[in-house]
């Protein structure tokens, strides 16, 4: 359920951004119209980097969902980690979902994303 609300968020910032680059295409010729297909995944890789990151160390629908990412060694994720995580996990769902599985067997029931980026995934304390 967290994502989808983080993908919610990121479509209407998206819409935003988008719907500025079209207006801005009128004078431009449509040369900002080639920034819109981009523009959703750097959107969603600073979204994830800088919320993640953060001091609530999640995103908006995982703070809503009650979890939060740390590092392995329980600090806060820095942004790289953060926006490689999501990369990641948008990735093993458009490759393939089957990458999901290794959850199932990994110690610590962490995904193939998670154990790259060396982060955890935990229930929010409180």
């Amino acid at each position: 359920m967290a994502v989808v609300l983080d993908i919610i968020l990121i479509t209407i910032i998206w819409m935003a951004f988008a719907t500025l680059l079209v207006l801005l295409g009128l004078p431009t010729f449509g040369l900002t119209w080639l920034l819109i297909p981009p523009l959703y995944p750097a959107i969603a890789f600073l979204y994830n980097g800088f919320t993640v990151s953060g001091w609530r160390r999640g995103t908006p629908g995982m703070n809503m969902m009650g979890i939060e990412v740390r590092l392995t060694d329980g600090s806060t994720v820095p942004f790289i980690n953060a926006a490689a995580h999501a990369v990641l996990f948008y990735l093993s769902w458009v490759l393939t979902p089957f990458v999901l599985l290794v959850s199932l067997f990994a110690a610590g029931k962490r995904c193939l994303h998670d154990m790259l980026a060396g982060v955890v995934v935990v229930r929010r304390a409180g």
